[in-house]
């Protein structure tokens, strides 16, 4: 199979990478992604980028996409599997006929990478027709809002001795994984069984009163958790030292006063002058790819981003993102929509393994088994 005629370049965008493991090399193929249109993948093998060479380029894919007006659509809604993979500019065509012949000459220079498009999961387009946005985005919310439905039904159907035996499993491979005993400092949330999330008691206890656990003497881990302030997305993370310091507030979560019993401000993690290693992390469903659905009130999201943004204002690894999830929690691939406000995970805690998902996770030797 050629490639695909293509026209003219109309607009240039900044354009997503990742590996070409699941693809065919030397051909094109068609994908659907949600009702966001037709998806066309160029696999690129070794050598220049040129239209008349199969998009040869360093063994990356490019995606273009095709829709009723020649516009980038925001690629990270489309595949979050390109979250963490540097950008590139690259123009973007319409697609003219779905058949397949060799391709029109193109200028020889289709790509560059300069630093201020370089940003994981960015996408940038002139043009966007605002009600196909629009109607895309409640599209979205209306597939979570039932997604969110069908958990919850099963969760609450879960039996509590199964639940039981998750929680300690998922909490046994996390307390024996590298990737914790070496973290130093940590965000995790408090779990609530009438919400039905993973417990994370344990956790929470083995972290606030064990040191590191490296056979060497070592302050113990520094924990942050979770505080709500408002009804607008507004979170913070704060430094407790044991587990007296939670407190119930009106809907009977646990979570730190803003004080310590000496009357002191407790330290925010945005505040603080050394960067958090991991964030142990709550939601309602999760899949192999990294999305993660939430409750829908985007606390987590906003935080997250906000964290993100600022380890790399201040030059710091970004830290490992892990959800903990029961086994009904696990979704196949495409059932879970986002958008761009949404934060993707690195790993996943399932009670039988460690799921790794990006490169991030491998490098922190999270692995399966």
């Amino acid at each position: 199979m050629g490639l695909c005629m293509l026209p003219p370049p109309c607009q240039v965008g900044v354009c997503q990478i990742m590996s070409k493991s699941s693809f065919v090399r030397g051909t094109c193929r068609r994908a659907n992604f949600s009702d966001t249109g037709r998806v066309w993948i160029y696999d690129l093998g070794i050598g220049r980028v040129s239209l008349s060479e199969h998009w040869r380029a360093s063994g990356k894919v490019i995606w273009f996409v095709n829709l009723p007006t020649p516009v980038m659509f925001p690629l990270m809604l489309l595949s979050p599997a390109l979250r963490g993979h540097p950008g590139l500019i690259c123009t973007c065509f319409p697609m003219l006929s779905p058949s397949c012949t060799r391709p029109s000459p193109a200028p020889k220079t289709l790509l560059s990478c300069p630093p201020s498009y370089a940003t994981p999961s960015t996408v940038t387009f002139s043009t966007m027709n605002k009600n196909t946005e629009q109607e895309h985005l409640d599209s979205v919310f209306k597939q979570k809002r039932a997604l969110r439905s069908r958990v919850r039904k099963t969760l609450k159907a879960m039996e509590p001795d199964l639940r039981s035996q998750e929680d300690n499993a998922i909490q046994s491979i996390i307390l024996e994984s590298p990737w914790f005993k070496s973290s130093r400092r940590l965000c995790a949330y408090i779990s609530c069984s009438a919400l039905r999330e993973v417990d994370t008691s344990k956790l929470l206890s083995e972290t606030l009163s064990n040191p590191t656990g490296d056979g060497h003497t070592h302050r113990g881990k520094i924990l942050y958790v979770p505080r709500v302030e408002d009804k607008n997305c507004h979170m913070r993370m704060l430094r407790i030292s044991c587990i007296d310091d939670l407190v119930a507030n009106s809907m009977d979560i646990l979570e730190p006063a803003p004080v310590d019993s000496d009357g002191n401000e407790r330290e925010d993690v945005i505040l603080a002058n050394e960067p958090v290693d991991l964030f142990l992390l709550p939601g309602l469903a999760f899949d192999r790819s990294g999305r993660r659905l939430g409750r829908g009130g985007g606390y987590y999201d906003t935080f997250l981003k906000k964290y993100q943004e600022l380890a790399k204002a201040r030059d710091w690894k970004q830290p490992l993102l892990v959800v903990l999830s029961y086994s009904v929690q696990i979704m196949d691939e495409g059932v879970i929509t986002v958008t761009p406000n949404d934060i993707l995970v690195d790993a996943l805690v399932s009670p039988i393994d460690v799921i790794p998902i990006c490169q991030a996770a491998l490098d922190s030797q999270v692995c399966t088994g």
